[in-house]
């Protein structure tokens, strides 16, 4: 860990580290860092979809929650100017150690990442606005987790996140997890993991609720479609399903029974991956996502108390 993450903590007053923040960084950043080209690169066309359409001001103080890598960190750096500044925050330092050489070699002096757990570990009122991409998902406690962002917003801020739409929307990682399930059972509901998941945040009725026990208002959805890249060849393909996401939670707690069942379950990949849309660069899947925005109340009266 480089002693600039390190040495760069909000929230850092004792606070017991949660399970969930464990098992992002002992069980799924390694994994991350080897995928990081096909997270990075396919994740970026969501958020390239949704760059124009947020508002960004020269000047203002933005923050990017559960940054990893830090690709959107730099764009809204860019976009802010050099007047004025972004703050990465993210769990994992391994994240941000690689976001912070992309910093240095970027020439930008208007970021600042730092490690934190988003649900609890944000300053109060320091932000013009608040963005992040498949980040709030993962919320232990999706109220708490918001709450903790409205509040980091000074009245009448702006907030904008990007979550996965309905499993059935998403075959690049629905298709999978349904080939796994027909050889491994279901994972047991106090197995180990990433959060609530990827589409807990699907439902724009039970966001909505969320966003307003939070203290949010003026919540809005609109929808982002793109093809996302799911692995450069068809290996590639199979090994990134089998580490990450809904599939790879189905493989990673069946244990031995996974091992036995391997190869029959590589080859059922690989005919779903050789049906898939193919081009030079690899091999793209169908993908959805809300985009979601609000706004912190003008007078704090009216928002969730803390």
């Amino acid at each position: 860990m480089s002693e600039l993450v390190h040495a760069s903590r909000f929230g850092s007053s004792g606070t017991p580290v949660s399970p969930i923040v464990e098992f992002w960084n002992n069980t799924l950043a390694p994994k991350f860092l080897t995928y990081r080209h096909i997270l990075e690169g396919g994740l970026s066309r969501h958020g390239d979809q949704v760059f124009p359409l947020i508002d960004i001001r020269k000047g203002e103080r933005l923050l990017d929650v559960g940054c990893g890598f830090g690709d959107m960190t730099l764009a809204l750096a860019r976009k802010v100017g050099q007047c004025g500044h972004v703050t990465g925050v993210d769990c994992c330092p391994d994240f941000l150690n690689v976001a912070q050489s992309d910093l240095d070699v970027s020439g930008l002096g208007n970021v600042t990442y730092h490690v934190a757990d988003a649900e609890s570990g944000l300053p109060k009122q320091r932000f013009d606005s608040i963005f992040a991409r498949f980040g709030t998902m993962f919320f232990v406690n999706p109220v708490a987790g918001l709450h903790s962002m409205c509040t980091a917003l000074r009245p009448g801020g702006r907030m904008t996140h990007i979550v996965w739409r309905d499993r059935s929307e998403n075959p690049w990682l629905d298709a999978a997890r349904s080939v796994l399930l027909e050889h491994l059972p279901q994972p047991e509901t106090d197995a180990p993991s990433c959060g609530p998941g990827p589409f807990s945040m699907a439902d724009p009725k039970l966001v909505c609720t969320q966003m307003k026990a939070a203290g949010f208002m003026d919540i809005s959805f609109q929808k982002i479609d793109a093809m996302v890249l799911v692995g450069r060849t068809i290996d590639e393909a199979i090994a990134f399903q089998l580490a990450l996401g809904p599939a790879g939670e189905i493989f990673r707690t069946a244990g031995d029974e996974a091992m036995r069942k391997q190869r029959a379950i590589e080859a059922d990949l690989r005919d779903l991956f050789t049906t898939a849309d193919r081009h030079n660069d690899g091999i793209w899947m169908e993908s959805a996502s809300w985009m979601i925005t609000a706004t912190s109340p003008q007078d704090r009266d009216r928002g969730r108390h803390d």
